[in-house]
Parts: C-alpha cells; structure tokens; sequence
C-alpha cells in the first residue's frame, strides 16, 4: 500500500525527494570525514573521482556520447557546480550540519527567480505560498530569537561560505534545467565531476593528506550519496519547471535534522518541529496546486 501511494506521488517529485536524501547523507558524511583531518577540497576531489567514474559507466551504457553537444552550457554547469560544492562542504565542515543546511536550502527561492529571469518560467501561486512557507519554517527552526541573531553568531566566513553554495546549487539547477531540454541527464551528471576533479586537485596543492580506512570509506560514501542526489536532481528537473521541483528540497532539512540528531546528537527543539511542520505543509500546498 505504501509503495502504490509513494508511486502515485508525481515523478518530479519523487526524484527531489530522492535527491533530498542522498544530499542529506552526503553532508553527514562529509561532516564526519572532515574530523579526521581531511581538507574540503580533498572531500570534493574524492566526491568527484567517484562519481566520475559511475557517471562515466552510466553513460557508456547508454551507448552515446561523454562530450555532449552544448559544451558551453555543459561547461558552465560543471564550474558552477563545481565552486557551489567546494562553498557548501567548507560551510558543512565549519558549521553545525542543521545550519549549513538550512542556509544552503534557500536556494529554491534563488532557483524560482533566475528561473523566471533566464527561463521564463512563470512562478506559480502554490510555489510562491511553499517558498513562503518553507522561509518561515527555517526562520523559526533557526531559533532563539530573530534570524539576525542567530545568523550573526556564525562564523562570517562560514555563513558567505553558506550563501555563496545557496546561489551557486540554484544557478547549477537553472543551467540542468536549460540543458535537460537538449542533452542527456547523464552526460549532464557527468561534466558535473568532471571539471570538478582537475579544479579540485589544483586548488588543494600539497595540502593532501592520506586518510586512514574509515576515512577512506567515508569519502568513498560522500561520492556515492551525492551521485544519489544528482541522479535524484536531474530527473526531477526533466519532470517540472525548475522553480517548482527544487522548492520539494527542502524536505532535506528534515533529513539533516534527523542525521545530526542521530550522528551528532544535535537534539531538535519543538521550534524544530513547528518549522518541519511549515516545510511539510509548504510542500503540500504545492503538489494540490498542481492539480
């Protein structure tokens, strides 16, 4: 019965949900290596490495081309994406993993207005009313007290570091979204670790440091949950407007809430709940106004 209502649920977002999930455990991972002493860059090079070489399978199985045909666009993807990742594993290893989520899922919002600025796509009431509502989730998650206060008790590089990645993830989904009308969904996954690896490995120089088993294992599992969330993302961009199937990314907030109660013993305050709450209804508001 479960599953015959989770397939009823509309393919967009049952992907973003995916995708949600795998980013959700990518950031416990990459919170959890980096404690071993492992630098971010280092982080994103082995992320890349391993979804380099699944995208590359992927794609020979598919029997067609790695290269594409808009490598303009597919370029930009991969640089974009790229940068927003190096900004959003620095935030996750230099923050409590709930806050850098949080700041990172603001980028629905962006993804909806450059949507609507380089796609014309039009912004739906229903996704209006979800960012809206997923806002003010976060805003009383983000307790006590105003979101000023707490914003400002961060560490400043790490909260730029947090809304750079935010603007970033949302300009990398504009260009999926522009690039699923014309390319394959997995020669698009691949450019992604693959400007991402050579990028990586130059800025990170003699800073490399060999990881140990576990840390091994985990960067191997930061490679496969964030292949996870790629595959997730890009077909939820092939089944609905770009504004509109990102705004279901929040519901990552709710994973990263529960990772770090489980993993890092970060206990959720009933503000927590009350702000899931909003987010879920968020997200309800925008699959009924679909139909």
């Amino acid at each position: 019965m479960i599953a015959s209502q989770f397939q009823a649920i509309p393919a967009g977002i049952r992907y973003m949900l995916l995708s949600a999930l795998g980013f959700a455990l990518m950031a416990a991972c990459v919170k959890q290596v980096a404690g071993y002493g492992i630098p971010v860059l280092e982080i994103v090079a082995a992320r890349a490495l391993v979804s380099l070489l699944i995208s590359y399978l992927d794609v020979k199985r598919k029997k067609i081309s790695v290269w594409g045909q808009h490598h303009g666009l597919l370029l930009a993807r991969g640089i974009v994406g790229a940068l927003a990742l190096v900004c959003v594993f620095y935030a996750v290893t230099t923050m409590p993993l709930a806050s850098a989520t949080l700041l990172q899922y603001l980028h629905p919002a962006f993804t909806a207005v450059l949507a609507w600025l380089f796609l014309k796509e039009r912004i739906q009431r229903a996704t209006l009313i979800c960012i809206g509502l997923s806002l003010a989730g976060l805003v009383v998650i983000i307790n006590p007290g105003l979101l000023a206060q707490q914003v400002g008790s961060l560490p400043p590089l790490s909260l730029a570091a947090a809304l750079l990645g935010s603007f970033g993830s949302a300009l990398a989904y504009v260009i999926v979204r522009r690039l699923s009308r014309v390319e394959d969904s997995s020669v698009i996954i691949f450019y992604f670790p693959l400007i991402a690896l050579p990028l990586s490995l130059l800025l990170l120089g003699d800073d490399f440091v060999m990881p140990g088993p576990e840390a091994f294992g985990l960067l191997v599992l930061v490679g496969i949950f964030t292949q996870l969330g790629q595959v997730g993302l890009t077909k939820a961009m092939q089944h609905g407007s770009a504004g509109k199937a990102t705004a279901y990314s929040y519901v990552q907030v709710i994973f990263a809430f529960v990772l770090g109660w489980v993993f890092f013993e970060e206990i959720p305050s009933l503000a927590t709940w009350l702000g899931g709450a909003l987010i879920i209804g968020g997200a309800l508001v925008n699959a009924l106004g679909k139909r």
